[in-house]
């Protein structure tokens, strides 16, 4: 039987670090990495057994080149990213402060993925997926983006195909929750942060949240805590369930992760306790591994996680 295919649409890019953990004032050479909220899902989600593909835009350039060849690797289809003549793949990078923590600097002001329009979310819905993936990070690139992630969502509801938004809210760019509070009568999967609770929802009480979800028509949610685990939806309302034990090295990319994997695991037919259980054990890998997609479990492993999630939601 052919794996269920998840859409996700939003913007890679060029990632570079300082190597030795120097500052990016004084080191002298840099790691180079791809990275985007929507990929990151997105390979998670294909390594938990789903079929993925990334709708997105790149510049004509070899930051453009490496985006894709990035997303192939990591096995999510690049049939659905543009290639833009006229504008920039972005990039950003990331310094290390001597304390440990971590500044992300941005330069993705005028690029290709800027321009994504509802002529892009067509062209996701023409491939015929299971599942799109949507987030509130890629509709405050602009208006053009903006309008992007809501025709997707709402042309993906009237197709009667499912719709995972992630909030994924930024405090650096501008704000979008009237978006996506329009979205959520419409959303299938809500998987959101508890920092984002309370901006969207006005609680950050695992109780409430659910419940204001609900009322405002979100289908099923699920609340991430970081180190705290997350709250899943049980039979008589929100369950936690504790995070992986694990040593942190870098904590970026864990909420992707996490949400990649339950997707793909609910698709499959994991029931949504197994499914957060998955998500768990994806993020862990992911915090414990530098760099967003690095810590993801082997394929070989990834389906013993796959099957132990079964016997989880069981």
């Amino acid at each position: 039987m052919t794996a269920p295919l998840i859409v996700g649409l939003g913007e890679a890019m060029v990632l570079f670090q300082p190597s030795g953990g120097e500052p990016l004032n004084e080191c002298r050479s840099a790691s180079v990495h791809v990275a985007g909220a929507e990929l990151n899902l997105l390979a998670a989600a294909r390594r938990a057994g789903a079929r993925a593909a990334f709708c997105s835009r790149v510049g004509a350039d070899p930051f453009g080149r490496r985006v894709c060849a990035a997303a192939a690797g990591l096995g999510v289809g690049t049939d659905l990213v543009a290639v833009d003549e006229s504008r920039p793949t972005g990039v950003f990078f990331k310094d290390v402060r001597p304390d440990g923590a971590r500044r992300v600097h941005y330069y993705r002001a005028g690029s290709a993925a800027s321009a994504l329009d509802a002529a892009d979310a067509d062209r996701a819905l023409a491939a015929g997926p299971a599942l799109v993936a949507v987030s509130g990070l890629t509709a405050a690139l602009g208006p053009g983006p903006r309008r992007a992630v809501a025709r997707l969502a709402r042309g993906a509801h009237a197709r009667g195909i499912a719709v995972a938004l992630d909030p994924n809210l930024r405090p650096g760019l501008p704000p979008v929750t009237d978006l996506l509070a329009e979205l959520l009568p419409i959303t299938t999967y809500l998987l959101l942060g508890v920092d984002e609770a309370v901006p969207l929802l006005g609680t950050d009480d695992p109780a409430a949240v659910f419940e204001r979800a609900r009322a405002a028509g979100a289908g099923e949610v699920v609340l991430k805590a970081g180190a705290d685990g997350c709250w899943h939806a049980g039979p008589d309302g929100p369950r936690r369930l504790p995070s992986a034990a694990v040593e942190v090295v870098d904590p970026v990319g864990a909420g992707d992760a996490f949400a990649g994997a339950y997707l793909a695991a609910r698709l499959a037919g994991v029931a949504p306790r197994g499914a957060a259980w998955l998500g768990t054990r994806f993020a862990a890998g992911v915090v414990a591994s530098p760099g967003d997609t690095d810590g993801l479990p082997a394929p070989p492993a990834a389906a013993a996680l796959l099957a132990e999630a079964y016997r989880t939601g069981a």
